[in-house]
């Protein structure tokens, strides 16, 4: 496996900037994560890496040695697409097989079989080497799509959205089995993804790229509890953050058209105005609570509730465990947990202490 650097690298189409001076590091051995919305640049860096794709500047650096003029092949990487890469009339032993028949490698029928066979048993898939891959179901398509990238134990997995055309209950599954195959494997990957969840389970660490930059890499913890700007903050954690215009008054917080006010923090520096984030987890329904609002809503999601609590023109969301007795209209006494609590610029970005 490899250690792979990003250093610099800006990548245009006409009138676009798809990449504007991309800087990060995979380890050798990671599971790293690439996370943003559609139209981010995710697919481009990723086709970068493998050499499908040439930057205007900067340099892709594989355990030390630049790779920028090497072709695809050269760089030994192994990717997985949204779209299943398979050949349909084949058998899925003989799509596992393809790629370590190349004149290059010089295996011998028994070593294929058993490189196959190994990867197979690690994926679950042993019982359907003989079928047809066009008559496997998505879920299985999938993981002979995995198979061909693992089967050949390339310096890097490159991994675009594998997961996303899977119904919600297979990707779950899914998602816990690559997890655990990267780590026993030990292999250095690169999963691109829109989606927090993925990403928050899954990865070491997680760059989050916007409109070409990107604007954080972190372990999961730093992500979620430390977002560098509300967009980061808004893009991770169901159900989602609670944002606020806030003002302060002396060592008072107002949100605003709420009647929520709050003790000012100690060491950080706010201005008049400012924006507050506060998780719905650290919104605690409290019989003794200090503040009140009224419950519009509820959303019963088996293990946990989402409660919408009213005060003034404000709504904040709260996460409860379980179900709830809570009934429409009920007055909320409530405390909010004071150190877990977010400060942002007028500009979105992050207050530090």
């Amino acid at each position: 496996m490899s250690h792979i650097e990003l250093q610099h690298i800006t990548k245009n189409y006409p009138g676009v900037t798809a990449l504007d001076d991309i800087n990060f590091d995979i380890k050798d051995g990671e599971f790293f994560v690439l996370l943003g919305p559609t139209g981010a640049g995710k697919t481009t860096t990723l086709r970068v890496i493998a050499g499908l794709e040439r930057q205007e500047e900067g340099s892709i650096i594989f355990d030390g040695v630049s790779v920028d003029d090497q072709t695809p092949s050269d760089r030994d990487t192994a990717l997985v697409f949204q779209q299943y890469s398979l050949y349909p009339t084949m058998s899925v032993y003989d799509n596992l097989a393809f790629p370590l028949r190349s004149p290059l490698r010089r295996m011998s029928a028994e070593d294929i079989k058993k490189k196959v066979e190994e990867t197979a048993e690690k994926l679950r898939i042993s019982h359907l080497l003989k079928r047809k891959t066009a008559h496997l179901s998505g879920g299985e398509m999938q993981r002979v799509s995995i198979g061909r990238a693992i089967v050949r134990s390339p310096r890097v997995f490159l991994m675009d959205e594998p997961l996303s055309n899977l119904d919600a209950k297979l990707r779950e599954a899914l998602r816990v089995e690559l997890q655990h195959l990267q780590k026993t494997q030990g292999s250095t990957t690169l999963f691109v993804t829109h989606d927090q969840i993925e990403a928050l389970t899954m990865a070491d660490r997680i760059a989050i790229l916007s409109e070409g930059k990107i604007i954080q890499v972190g372990t999961p913890e730093d992500i979620y509890d430390r977002p560098a700007s509300t967009f980061i903050a808004q893009l991770v954690g169901t159900p989602r953050i609670n944002i606020y215009d806030a003002v302060r008054q002396e060592d008072t917080i107002t949100i605003k058209d709420s009647d929520i006010h709050l003790s000012a923090p100690q060491g950080i520096t706010l201005q008049p105005k400012f924006q507050m984030g506060i998780r719905p987890e650290n919104i605690k329904p409290d019989p003794d609570g200090k503040l009140s609002g009224q419950l519009i809503l509820t959303e019963p999601l088996g293990a946990e509730t989402i409660l919408h609590i009213q005060s003034g023109q404000s709504v904040l969301l709260s996460l409860v465990p379980g179900m709830t007795s809570y009934h429409l209209g009920d007055t909320m006494k409530f405390n909010i947990s004071f150190d877990h609590i977010h400060y942002f610029g007028l500009n979105g970005d992050r207050l530090q202490a």
